[in-house]
C-alpha cells in the first residue's frame, strides 16, 4: 500500500519541465495528497494558468503515482494563485546555484519599497499610498543578488525573460547577465 511520504519522495524526483533544476516540491506547486485505499488525489497550482509546461506537469504527476502502483487523480488548482513565497529554501537554493537569482520574498520587497518613500529626494506627490503600490517588484535595483557575486547592483535588462515567470538583468558588478525568477 502506497503512502504520502511515499508519493512526497517520488514527487521530489520530478524536475520542473521549464528549469529543470528545481522539482516540482521545490517549485511549491503541489498543494496536497490524499492517499485511501490505492488512490492518490493529488492538488496543484502551476505557477500561472497559461503556463505553457501545465500538460507535461499533469503527467509527470500521474506517471509517479501509477509508478508507485496506485490510481492518479490530478486535480489542477485553477482559483488559488501560486506565489513566489511558496518556493521552497531548497529550491532557491538550488536555483541560484543553477545561475538563476531566485525571486524576492514579498515582505523583503515590500520592505526594500517602503524604505525608498521615505528618501528626501522622492520627488512623487505624498498620497499615502505605501510605495510597494507604487512600482513593480521586478524594478526595484536593491531586491535582486546576482547568483554569481551575490551583489545587488544588478540592473534590469529585459522584463520579458525566456518563459512569462522570468526577466533578464545584469549584473554591474562582476558583469555577468543572468535570469531572474518575477516574483509574483
Amino acid at each position: 500500500m502506497v503512502t504520502a511520504p511515499q508519493v512526497w519522495a517520488a514527487f521530489a524526483e520530478i524536475p520542473d519541465p521549464e528549469i529543470p533544476v528545481v522539482s516540482l516540491v521545490d517549485l511549491g506547486v503541489i498543494r496536497s495528497v490524499d492517499v485511501s485505499d490505492g488512490h492518490v488525489r493529488v492538488e496543484f497550482t502551476p505557477t500561472f494558468l497559461g503556463c505553457p509546461a501545465l500538460e507535461a506537469m499533469t503527467r509527470a504527476l500521474e506517471a509517479a503515482v501509477s509508478s508507485l502502483g496506485a490510481e492518479p487523480e490530478v486535480q489542477v488548482i485553477a482559483d488559488d494563485s501560486w506565489s513566489t513565497d511558496r518556493i521552497t529554501a531548497a529550491g532557491r537554493e538550488k536555483l541560484r546555484a543553477a545561475g538563476f537569482a531566485p525571486p524576492a520574498p514579498r515582505e523583503a520587497s515590500a520592505a526594500e519599497a517602503g524604505s525608498v518613500a521615505g528618501r528626501a529626494d522622492d520627488a512623487r506627490p505624498k498620497t499615502g499610498e505605501p510605495r510597494a503600490r507604487l512600482g513593480l517588484v521586478q524594478l526595484q535595483t536593491a531586491v535582486f543578488r546576482c547568483p554569481y557575486c551575490g551583489s545587488t547592483n544588478t540592473r534590469l535588462e529585459n522584463i520579458f525573460g525566456p518563459t512569462p515567470c522570468r526577466s533578464l538583468r545584469y549584473c554591474e558588478s562582476c558583469r555577468q547577465p543572468f535570469e531572474q525568477f518575477k516574483t509574483i
